[in-house]
């Protein structure tokens, strides 16, 4: 039974879905010929100006999961949605307005692993990092992280400093994302604390006009190899749950169980 035939889900201001998609276990060049099938055609145009076969196939199927996903939500045809980038390059929804749609979604992706968060009425941000294919230069965080952050990091042992440079890293790329204004916003403006191992606190300074109070987080370990972290906008009635998913669209989903490694607590402003 494919995801059309199954019942819809209701999206709610009270629940987050992250949808987890592997796209190297989608080989088969039948389902890729079902995916371009639901794609614009310029979206189909733009597959193959990738040059390499991982990110051809990493767009179609990251393509056909929104289209899929979001038909799960509302009685429209994957075919049927249209997108358009806003000012700093967010994807999202034209061809129904926000207040008829009520959906926010956000997708993230890295080598291996593509995830789309799903939720109603709430700003959202998602940010998923391989951490296996992914080595990075410390040098990035003396330059473009806060200083609260660059002091703990220099306290980690070397072993785990790659590991810790990409809690912080994830946790900064959802929240620019959920903000909708990408790397326009200054990395070293607002800064992440971990008053223990499992909580994680954001502090922004004055000049970026936001408070930290708004925001919720949530960090997880899809698989040993990848990290992820999810903000979202905090409303009335508290913070919203979070529900995992795996997906292959068109073809199965299922909810996935994955400890959740942070979390916010008592957010504080500078």
């Amino acid at each position: 039974m494919t995801p059309s035939h199954r019942d819809p889900l209701v999206a709610s201001e009270r629940h987050i879905d992250v949808w987890l998609a592997y796209y190297n276990d989608i080989a088969d060049p039948r389902l890729h010929e079902e995916y371009r099938s639901l794609l614009t055609e310029e979206e189909r145009g733009k597959e193959f100006r990738f040059y390499f076969a991982d990110d051809q196939r990493r767009y179609l199927v990251t393509r056909a999961l929104v289209r899929t996903v979001l038909s799960r939500y509302l009685h429209v045809r994957p075919t049927d949605w249209r997108f358009a980038n806003n000012h700093y390059g967010r994807p999202e929804i034209s061809n129904l307005s926000r207040d008829e749609c009520g959906l926010r979604f956000n997708i993230s992706h890295t080598k291996g692993l593509i995830a789309l968060g799903v939720t109603h009425g709430r700003e959202l941000g998602v940010d998923v990092e391989n951490l296996r294919t992914r080595e990075v230069s410390l040098d990035i965080a003396d330059r473009f992280f806060a200083k609260p952050e660059v002091d703990e990091l220099a306290t980690v042992p070397p072993e785990r400093q790659q590991d810790r440079f990409f809690e912080y890293w994830t946790f900064k790329e959802s929240y620019i994302k959920a903000r909708g204004m990408g790397l326009s916003i200054p990395l070293g403006q607002f800064s992440f604390h971990y008053p223990h191992e499992r909580a994680v606190n954001i502090a922004i300074e004055p000049a970026l006009g936001d408070d930290a109070n708004r925001w919720s987080f949530w960090q997880y370990r899809p698989t040993a190899d990848y990290l992820m972290a999810v903000c979202a906008e905090r409303r009335v009635g508290g913070a919203p749950s979070v529900r995992l998913r795996r997906v292959v669209p068109l073809v199965r989903e299922e909810v996935v169980e994955v400890e959740l490694l942070k979390t916010s607590t008592t957010s504080q402003s500078d």
